[in-house]
C-alpha cells in the first residue's frame, strides 16, 4: 500500500463520517457544517485526482454557494438552535431498506463494469479547462447552457423561498 492510497482512503473515510453526521445529526445547523466538511472532503478528493477546474467549481458552486444558502436559511427560520426530533420507526426502516438496495445496485454496477481490465486503464483521463469552458457554453447537441442556466434559476427560487419563508415566519409572530 502506498502513500498515494493511504490518502484515498483518508479522504474518503472522512467524506463518509461527515456525511453521515449530516445525514443523522439532531441539530441542523451542525448538520449543515458536516455536509459543508463533507462537500469540502469530495473537493479534496477531486484535487487528488488532479482535476483542478472540478474541484474549484466544487468548492465555489457546493460550498461556497449552496451550503451558504442552506445555513442562510437556516438562520433566517430562526430555527438554528433547536434539536429536530427523532424520525419515526417506519421512516427509520425504509431509510435503511432504500440504503441497502442503493448499495447493492452500486456494487452490482462495479462488478458489471470491470474496473480490474486493462482496456479500461489505458485511455487516459483529459480535463483541460478550455475543453470544460467550450463545452460548458455550447449550445450544440453535447452542450450545456441549458442545464446551467436552469441550475442558476433553481438557485435563485430558493433563495426567494427562503426569505418569503423568514418573512412568514415573523409576520406569524407579531
Amino acid at each position: 500500500m502506498n502513500a498515494s492510497v493511504i490518502i484515498f482512503y483518508c479522504i474518503a473515510a472522512f467524506i463518509l463520517i461527515t456525511g453521515l453526521l449530516a445525514v443523522m445529526g439532531r441539530k441542523i445547523f451542525r448538520s449543515a457544517i458536516a455536509l459543508l466538511f463533507s462537500l469540502t472532503g469530495i473537493a479534496g478528493l477531486y484535487f487528488w485526482m488532479d482535476v483542478n477546474f472540478i474541484a474549484a467549481v466544487q468548492i465555489i458552486v457546493y460550498v461556497g454557494g449552496i451550503v451558504v444558502l442552506i445555513i442562510f436559511s437556516i438562520f433566517l427560520t430562526q430555527r438554528s438552535g433547536e434539536e429536530m426530533p427523532k424520525p419515526l420507526m417506519k421512516r427509520t426502516i425504509f431509510s435503511v431498506l432504500a440504503v441497502l438496495s442503493g448499495l447493492g445496485l452500486t456494487c452490482n454496477l462495479i462488478n458489471q463494469y470491470g474496473f480490474g481490465s486493462s482496456s479500461n486503464q489505458s485511455a487516459a483521463f483529459k480535463a483541460d479547462v478550455a475543453d470544460i469552458g467550450t463545452q460548458m457554453l455550447s449550445t450544440t447537441e453535447h452542450g450545456f447552457v441549458l442545464p446551467f442556466e436552469l441550475v442558476s434559476i433553481l438557485l435563485l427560487a430558493a433563495l426567494i423561498g427562503c426569505i418569503v419563508i423568514a418573512m412568514k415566519v415573523k409576520h406569524e409572530e407579531k
